[in-house]
């Protein structure tokens, strides 16, 4: 679990924090906020309090502070210090190391990574003040991410525009994750894919794909370069990774033969249909009293197929079971020439399709084999990346 110091100064998108913390904490995060006062003008810190179950920290001094040192306390075993949004008021106090406020103070105390997202007026932003302190703040080793252009809440256009929470959550965890994958191509397959009985009927899975964005995600925050190749989800590409939408399992497989060649690790989490129909109607066939027969006829195996050509390439595959998890993906990873299985039993509470979470067993070619408890998706692909990095 990462234990994330959100720092929030007084700009008018002090609002996007509260999304942002709802972020990490779903991604199981430990969420702490402090908030400047001027930042309580904009949100109340009850929000964040709720959010993310912590008290919120608004003043260096409080009787109920006890005897610890507020500062150094906070900072106790952190993985990142994230002020978001940043104003130009506290970028210029913490680039010239001015601690007259909890939140600037901390700063100073910082020993974890140090991620600043500034947001303010264009005008603001472009000062050359202003972008002499960013400058400093970077050569001292913190993180910056560059605002956004759009309209401004003074009513402007321009570059200064707070980012989305979505895109600060990735490019924080990437500054805190490691860069053990620096160099890698990856590939990666996910979600459902779809065997078509006529233009609007067809045989699929209830996966969403979440697993195998997460792995996605997971290996460009440590540095891989990944293509995804995706059934139809509701999911966005995550960032800086190259997104190829496919449809049936034979298309799958066209995309994933397009792409392995390149790529040392590939990792299939898509759940692709093993049946197709033998026929597919042009036009929507139409209800009758008369009962049909839908004849069926098998893909073609995309992990087996892989398996046979594999070479130096590092493979992974998935497995979900309701019986018999252990031997049956074993026997699997086998049959399939697999470095790696990763295994679910979809009758447990949490585990599966369509669920954030995952409860999975992890086994090698060496006959390791590792249970972990029920954590969240995002989570589990980095556990199962620290298990891929001793293969590679």
């Amino acid at each position: 679990m990462k234990k994330i110091i959100l720092g929030i100064t007084g700009g008018i998108a002090a609002y996007k924090a509260a999304e942002l913390a709802r972020l990490f904490v779903r991604g199981g995060s430990d969420v702490h906020v402090v908030m400047t006062p001027a930042a309580t003008e904009f949100v109340a810190p009850l929000t964040f309090q709720t959010l993310t179950g912590h008290p919120v920290y608004t003043a260096m001094y409080s009787e109920q502070a006890g005897d610890r040192i507020r500062h150094i306390d906070l900072l106790e075993n952190a993985d990142v210090l994230l002020v978001a949004p940043a104003t130009a008021n506290t970028i210029a106090k913490m680039a010239s190391g001015i601690a007259d406020n909890l939140l600037t103070t901390l700063y100073l105390a910082a020993r974890c990574p140090v991620v600043i997202i500034p947001s303010m007026n264009i005008n603001m932003y472009n000062h050359r003040a202003v972008q002499d302190n960013i400058n400093k703040l970077a050569l001292h080793g913190c993180h910056v991410m560059d605002p956004e252009a759009g309209e401004l809440a003074c009513g402007v256009y321009g570059k200064g525009r707070m980012p989305e929470p979505e895109d600060i959550y990735a490019y924080t965890r990437a500054a805190i994750s490691p860069n053990d994958f620096s160099g890698l191509n990856a590939l990666v397959s996910a979600g459902p894919t779809r065997e078509h009985l006529d233009p609007v009927r067809f045989l699929s899975n209830p996966s969403t794909g979440l697993m195998g964005y997460a792995l996605a995600r997971a290996l460009s925050e440590r540095g891989a370069a990944v293509t995804l190749i995706s059934g139809h989800t509701h999911l966005n590409a995550p960032p800086g990774v190259k997104k190829v939408v496919v449809t049936s399992t034979e298309e799958m497989y066209n995309a994933v033969f397009e792409n392995y060649k390149k790529c040392r690790l590939v990792i299939k989490a898509a759940a692709v249909s093993d049946y197709r129909p033998l026929k597919t109607a042009e036009q929507k066939v139409k209800k009758s009293n008369q009962v049909s027969t839908i004849e069926l006829t098998r893909n073609r195996d995309i992990l087996f197929e892989l398996g046979k050509e594999k070479g130096n390439h590092i493979l992974v595959g998935f497995a979900a079971e309701t019986e018999d998890e252990i031997e049956n993906a074993r026997d699997k990873m086998l049959r399939k020439n697999l470095d790696m299985i990763i295994v679910n039993n979809l009758k447990e509470p949490g585990a599966g399709f369509a669920v954030p979470t995952n409860r999975v067993t992890i086994i090698d070619r060496s006959g390791n084999i590792e249970q972990l408890p029920l954590m969240d998706k995002d989570q589990l692909a980095h556990h199962i990346l620290d298990r891929i990095a001793g293969l590679l």
